[in-house]
């Protein structure tokens, strides 16, 4: 995203980097960064193995054999586990017991009550990866001494009934999960597989960072529903295995969503069938987005598809150059539509329904479709209706004498929602600036507002949804917009930053949204998403911008999992979050 010219917006200064660039490298070819690992490294299982001294009375089934042990095994010993979990986000409860808590050990298995065909199977591999190849077993079977058993709670061990395998959640109700270290065992229970893949997730840090978890039990929660981040691949083409890798540090860091803003004025980066001839060169093939969307459900991740409009469009209009809108004087605005013509809500809604189809998402989870909606170059002009008299016409003609070019930017949006709500998408955002106070024409009600801006001509208060009744997700350019080359005084953001200051009230510049408590609780800002803009594309290469993006990411992990002041200082958070993420 670019601003239009403001003058006067005071430089801060910038911080020194959190994860200082270690210089141009580019990944091996078909490689990931070291920034997310599914695995432990074998030297860490090494060291908790040698705490944990055990019997040489292993057991001998394969990962995923059945059946029970055929002799007993005999108690492990450890050195005791200390302290408080350490991960990142913290847990929000820890109820500590007598005993010394939990470590991987020789001989441990994972063992799954609910069976190999069960949601819950697949986290259970994915965690016996992470602990250096622990074999699972399944079935009914009694938990030995060191062994981790995954349950779902629930009626029956069946956990919330009818839910999809690997369903992205729509609800914190389904991310809760209960953690328990005792008598040398340990137990993850939760109602749902989501439940459960993150409390494996504070069971992989907790390794990391201390070996183990202590005895006791921990309950945990997220505060705010939406956690995420949003990728500008438009701008700046990523490889499939680069955005792989975000979805695993996502996972890791208990966030839930990706936003792929895959359309604009630099490039279309999907492969089409509706429309080849919009695609940019350097494009995401389908099969790699249905690999992404895989890995991002095992996660638990929603991938929300974006397509900018009616501004932002100019790598679509480079091929339906009789759709551009121009001025008065015939000069074409690049990038925006000529939305008073029929065809142009044709082409949209052929591309909205062709993308909803591929960003398919599992029955009974929450379908996210971002219309986008910021920036239409009509509507930034000092008097819209004179630069653009043709759509003041339409506008009219269609609303009545009175009727405006924002009324028709607004229907606009709302026919783009009807499409996309027809391919079956019932979580329907667009930017704070395609919402327009004072017209005839009303931005439907169950619009979402992605609040990312108070620059921007008009200056939408954020305080004005949240009053209307709408929910807002917080992308506060102040401290969640990472812009690449920093124009328009944007500077890098920092962790520091967003874990001192920041919270999900701060919707626009630095402090809370003047409204009553009431109305920014999780169910009205339902969360966050930390947003990556590649406006000068290469100013830095994918692996420095996986290096940049780190810290600020745990740090939002931190604030929109527990509403309290965090426990940790920020020196003994970015300590803790290198550890837990395997880069330190």
């Amino acid at each position: 995203m670019s601003y239009p010219s403001r003058p006067g917006r005071p430089e801060r200064p910038k911080a020194a980097p959190e994860n200082a660039p270690s210089g141009e490298r580019a990944a091996p070819p078909g490689g990931r960064s070291p920034v997310a690992r599914a695995a432990l490294p074998a030297v860490l299982v090494a060291a908790a193995l040698t705490l944990a001294a055990c019997s040489d009375a292993a057991d001998s089934q394969a990962p995923g054999a059945t059946g029970r042990a055929a002799s007993p095994v005999p108690t492990p010993t450890w050195q005791k586990v200390t302290g408080a979990p350490r991960t990142v986000p913290a847990v929000r409860d820890f109820r500590p017991a007598d005993g010394r808590g939990w470590r991987p050990s020789k001989g441990a298995r994972i063992v799954v009550p609910a069976g190999e065909k069960s949601t819950v199977a697949d986290e259970a591999r994915l965690l016996g990866q992470d602990l250096g190849g622990m074999p699972v077993v399944w079935g009914d079977q009694p938990a030995r001494p060191g062994d981790v058993e995954v349950k779902l709670a629930g009626k029956d061990g069946q956990g919330v009934p009818q839910r999809p395998d690997n369903a992205p959640t729509g609800d914190t109700a389904d991310e809760v999960y209960t953690l328990t270290a005792r008598d040398t065992r340990l137990t993850l229970a939760a109602p749902t597989d989501a439940g459960i893949f993150y409390a494996t997730r504070t069971v992989k840090q907790a390794v990391r960072a201390a070996g183990g978890l202590p005895e006791g039990t921990i309950e945990d929660r997220p505060d705010r529903a939406q956690r995420g981040m949003l990728l500008d691949n438009a701008r700046k083409p990523f490889t499939a295995s680069w955005i792989e890798d975000r979805v695993r540090e996502l996972g890791d860091l208990k966030l839930n969503q990706l936003q792929l803003h895959f359309s604009d004025d630099q490039g279309f980066r999907i492969e089409s069938d509706t429309h080849p001839e919009i695609v940019s060169k350097d494009h995401l093939t389908k099969d790699e987005v249905r690999r992404i969307l895989r890995l991002a459900h095992s996660r638990h991740l929603s991938v929300i598809p974006e397509i900018d409009s009616p501004g932002h469009l100019g790598a679509v209009l480079d091929h339906h150059p009789d759709l551009q809108l121009r001025n008065a004087s015939g000069r074409v605005l690049r990038g925006a539509i000529d939305i008073s013509q029929p065809a142009a809500g044709k082409l949209i809604d052929e591309l909205i329904g062709e993308y909803a189809e591929l960003f398919d998402v599992p029955k009974g989870a929450a379908a996210y479709w971002h219309l986008g909606g910021d920036e239409y170059q009509a509507l930034t002009a000092p008097s819209p209706s004179a630069s653009y008299p043709g759509l003041a016409r339409a506008a009219r003609k269609k609303y009545g004498p009175n009727g405006t070019i924002e009324d028709l930017a607004t229907g606009w949006l709302n026919d783009r929602q009807r499409a996309a709500e027809k391919a079956g998408r019932d979580r329907i955002e667009a930017w704070n600036d395609g919402f327009f106070a004072g017209t005839r024409v009303q931005a439907d009600k169950n619009r979402t507002v992605g609040y990312w801006t108070g620059k921007e001509i008009g200056a939408n208060d954020p305080a004005r949804f949240l009053r209307e009744g709408r929910k807002v997700v917080n992308l506060n350019d102040e401290y969640l917009y990472y812009v690449l080359g920093e124009p328009n005084q944007f500077t890098y953001p920092t962790g520091e930053r967003i874990y001192r200051e920041w919270t999900p009230a701060v919707l626009r510049h630095t402090s809370p949204v003047d409204v009553p408590a009431s109305m920014t609780t999780p169910d009205r800002i339902p969360g966050a998403r930390f947003a990556i803009w590649c406006d000068l594309a290469h100013a830095q290469t994918p692996q420095q911008i996986a290096q940049g993006i780190r810290m600020p990411l745990a740090a939002l992990s931190q604030k929109v999992w527990d509403p309290r002041k965090p426990a940790l200082s920020w020196a003994d958070f970015r300590a803790l979050a290198t550890k837990v993420s395997g880069t330190g």
